[in-house]
């Protein structure tokens, strides 16, 4: 028998030789998921000796990783504003900047959360759900144009037991929105990504995850002004569109804001200190 730590080595060898980055953190990962140990309890059992059984869980995993299928497919969930949420190909994997926006919002939002509101293209429910669970008095609309992230979207809001609250919309976009709709939030992570971008993305990317997710136009605009062009239509006076983006797009998403009669429209930043976020409010009443 092969030590767990001997396993280890080896798999991150393997991976690394596969251009996985973190390699190391990966292995750790994928081999406790395989035996159900957490990353602090794999540094205190290096030494135990694994089973041919055991090993037939690990290797698969290591495999699957190794020809770039991404670590959250493989371990089938990722933590998100704290609730855990099931991850696969149906959507895209929720990312730690979408995660901040969620900070963000939560601070905005830090004595009187919406009541109602609104979640655009959302894939997994990632934003939606976080949102919900973190204001317990809030109902929320999540829509997307894909069935199959739909469906996703509710299994997690079926394990969330948000069933009551997050409603679940098929809709490209505002399509299938009941025209009395009105939010104090819109929230939306659309497809926003450059052609050039995506082709440069890495193969965990562009060969795994919904290519409707990443962009459905070369310059990755088109979402933003379908959903700038209708969001007033359904915020309720003093509103906020809080949106996520790419950094070269913001000064032309803030012209178009002000243009569409937003006001107090600015950018807010990723832990990077990049901007990420655009944040407009309808005038008040």
């Amino acid at each position: 028998m092969i030590s767990l730590l001997e396993v280890l080595q080896k798999s991150a060898g393997f991976l690394e030789s596969k251009g996985v980055e973190h390699a190391r953190l990966n292995a750790e990962l994928l081999i406790g998921h395989a035996l159900g140990l957490k990353r602090m309890q794999l540094y205190m059992e290096f030494e135990r000796l694994l089973p041919e059984a055991e090993l037939e869980l690990i290797r698969p995993m290591v495999r699957r990783r190794a020809q770039r299928e991404p670590l959250q497919h493989i371990i089938g969930s990722v933590e998100f504003g704290d609730v855990e949420l099931k991850v696969d190909s149906r959507a895209l994997i929720p990312r730690p900047e979408t995660e901040y926006l969620v900070e963000l919002l939560r601070t905005e939002y830090a004595t009187t959360p919406p009541d109602y509101f609104a979640d655009l293209g959302t894939g997994s429910g990632a934003l939606a759900l976080a949102l919900a669970h973190a204001w317990p008095d809030a109902k929320a609309v999540a829509l997307d144009v894909s069935a199959e992230a739909l469906a996703l979207a509710t299994e997690n809001r079926e394990a969330l037991g948000l069933t009551e609250r997050v409603e679940m919309l098929e809709s490209d976009w505002f399509s299938a929105m009941p025209d009395d709709s009105r939010f104090g939030l819109i929230v939306a992570n659309p497809p926003y990504l450059t052609t050039a971008e995506v082709a440069a993305t890495a193969p965990e990317v562009k060969d795994h995850e919904p290519a409707v997710a990443l962009s459905t136009a070369s310059d990755g605009m088109d979402a933003f002004e379908v959903i700038i062009s209708h969001a007033a239509t359904y915020l309720l006076p003093d509103g906020l569109l809080a949106m996520e983006a790419g950094i070269a797009q913001h000064a032309m998403l803030v012209a178009k804001l002000e243009q569409a009669g937003f006001d107090r429209v600015e950018s807010r930043q990723d832990l990077t200190g990049r901007d990420r976020f655009v944040f407009a409010r309808m005038p008040s009443a």
